[in-house]
């Protein structure tokens, strides 16, 4: 079985979200495992897939992600 990509963890991590975090903590550790195999530095999320896409929410994601060691901005949509 393959590793997943960045791309496959990211809508893991958009359908965490939507499902109330279930399983966020394992989503984050397979997305920094993807970044780091692909050399990517940042994990980049689309604000409008997010439940809470406001300054508030935004923040209190970055600051989760960050905890765990992995950067997040956010695409201009």
């Amino acid at each position: 079985m393959s590793e997943p990509t960045v791309a496959e963890a990211t809508e893991s991590i958009y359908a965490s979200l939507r499902a109330d975090n279930a399983d966020i903590d394992a989503h984050i550790a397979t997305l920094k495992t993807a970044m780091t195999r692909e050399g990517l530095k940042q994990a980049v999320f689309d604000p409008t897939r997010l439940a809470q896409n406001n300054r508030s929410g935004r923040k209190l994601m970055q600051a989760y992600f960050r905890q765990r060691g992995v950067s997040v901005r956010f695409s201009a949509s």
